[in-house]
C-alpha cells in the first residue's frame, strides 16, 4: 500500500505530517511511503533525510497522490489535491470540520474516507494519537516565549547592586493543555503566575504548578462541574462576581494569556476593552483563540497590534512557529493512529468500525459526511 505525505500550501503553515523517524516506522508496517518534494522544508527536514529513512520523493502533489491508499497532511487538502485522490483513499489530517464544511463535502463527493484528527476521542487508549493536546502543549509554551520577547521588562525578580527588579505578573485564562503549559513556562521564567478556569477541578492542577488559582470560591463554584467533567452554566449573580474579580486581577497583570475555545462557535470574550484600558502600559496579551474571533475583541487575527498601550498578539497558528517539534509530535500522533488501520500480518487496510477511536474520528465515509457533530 502507498502512503502519500503532502507539502502544506497554506500561508504560514510550516509543519509536515511525517518525519524521517515516522517514515521509517511506516515502512516497517509494510507501507510504501512517498513524500512530496519540499514537504519537510519548514520543519528543517531535507528530502534526502526522507530517502535515507526508506521513503521515496515525488516531484509534486499529483505524483505523490497517484494511486495512494493513505494520505497524510497537517491541514486539510485543497480541491485539486482532493480531486487527485482515488475513491476509497484514507485521509488523516486536521480538517477544521466545523469551519471548513466545503472541504468535508468535497472529500465525501470524492469517496474519500477522511479522519479529522480533531475528533480523536479523549480516552486513555487514544492519548498517543491526541493531536490537539500535542500541538496545544507547545502552543502554550510558545505563547509565553512570545510574550517574554515582546514585553519590555524581565520576567524574574533580579537583585542587583543598582537595585531590585520586580518579577513580572502573568495571568493565564483557561487551564487546558495550553494553559497548563503556559503556567509552567511562565513559572520557569520567574514570573508570579495566577490562573483561572470555570472548572473547579483545575484548581489543584494550577496550584501544583506553583500558581495561584483565581475564582469566586463560593458553594455554587464548588458545584460548577458535571459528572462528565464539563462546566455548568453559572447564575447571573455568580457571573457578575467572577467578572469583577477577573477585572481586578487583570488590572495588576503584565502578561495575560487567553486560551478559551469552543468547537464550532466563536471564542468567548474573556478580556473586554474596558479591562485592557486598566492594564499597565507595556503589558502584553497573547490571544490563543484568535482564529475563532479571539478572547479579546481588540485581537486581530495574525497581527500584533497595540491598543490603549497594551500589545495584543493574535497569531492563529502558534504550533507552526515551532514547526520542528510540533511536526515531530504530530507525525507520531499520525503513526500511532494509522497503526490501527493497517493489518500487521498482511499490511492491508483493515478499518474496524467497531473501534471507538475510528468511529469517533471519521468525518466522511461511503460518499457522505458521517460525523454527528457536522453532518446535516
Amino acid at each position: 500500500m502507498k502512503l502519500a505525505v503532502l507539502k502544506e500550501r497554506r500561508a504560514g503553515e510550516a509543519r509536515v505530517a511525517a518525519t524521517p523517524e515516522t517514515a521509517k516506522k511506516l515502512t516497517g508496517l509494510g507501507l510504501s511511503v512517498v513524500v512530496e518534494s519540499g514537504a519537510g522544508a519548514g520543519a528543517r527536514i531535507a528530502d534526502a533525510d526522507y530517502v535515507a529513512a526508506g521513503a521515496a520523493i515525488a516531484p509534486d502533489a499529483a505524483a505523490a497522490l497517484a494511486d495512494a491508499d493513505i494520505v497524510f497532511t497537517v491541514r486539510g487538502p485543497d480541491a485539486g489535491e482532493i480531486a487527485a485522490m482515488k475513491k476509497g483513499t484514507v485521509l488523516a489530517a486536521l480538517l477544521a470540520p466545523h469551519s471548513e464544511k466545503d472541504t468535508a463535502q468535497t472529500l465525501a463527493a470524492q469517496g474519500v474516507t477522511a479522519f479529522a484528527m480533531e475528533f480523536i476521542p479523549r480516552i486513555s487508549r487514544a492519548q498517543a494519537m491526541d493531536v490537539l493536546s500535542s500541538q496545544a502543549n507547545l502552543a502554550g509554551y510558545k505563547a509565553v516565549i512570545d510574550a517574554a520577547a515582546t514585553f519590555g521588562r524581565a520576567f524574574p525578580m533580579m537583585m542587583t547592586a543598582a537595585g531590585t527588579i520586580a518579577p513580572a505578573r502573568a495571568f493565564i485564562m483557561g487551564v487546558g493543555v495550553a494553559g497548563l503549559q503556559a503556567i509552567a513556562t511562565a513559572r520557569r521564567l520567574g514570573a508570579i503566575v495566577s490562573a483561572t478556569d470555570v472548572r473547579p477541578a483545575t484548581r489543584e492542577q494550577v496550584e501544583s504548578l506553583g500558581a495561584t488559582f483565581v475564582a469566586v470560591m463560593d458553594d455554587e463554584f464548588k458545584q460548577a462541574e458535571t459528572a462528565a467533567g464539563y462546566a455548568k452554566e453559572m447564575s447571573k449573580d455568580y457571573q457578575e462576581k467572577q467578572a469583577a474579580l477577573i477585572a481586578e486581577t487583570i488590572r495588576k497583570q503584565d502578561i495575560v494569556i487567553t486560551t478559551a475555545l469552543i468547537p464550532g462557535r466563536s471564542a468567548p470574550v474573556l478580556v473586554t476593552e474596558e479591562m485592557v484600558k486598566t492594564m499597565k502600559p507595556g503589558s502584553v496579551i497573547v490571544d490563543l483563540a484568535a482564529e475563532q474571533g479571539g478572547n479579546c475583541p481588540l485581537t486581530k487575527a495574525d497581527q500584533v497590534v497595540e491598543a490603549h498601550g497594551v500589545t495584543i498578539m493574535g497569531y492563529t497558528n502558534l504550533a507552526s512557529r515551532l514547526a520542528v517539534d510540533t511536526s515531530s509530535l504530530y507525525a507520531r500522533n499520525l503513526f500511532n493512529f494509522v497503526s490501527l488501520l493497517v493489518d500487521k500480518k498482511t499490511g492491508a487496510l483493515n478499518l474496524n468500525w467497531d473501534d471507538e477511536i475510528l468511529k469517533g474520528a471519521v468525518l466522511t465515509r461511503d460518499g457522505e459526511i458521517v460525523h454527528p457533530a457536522v453532518k446535516g
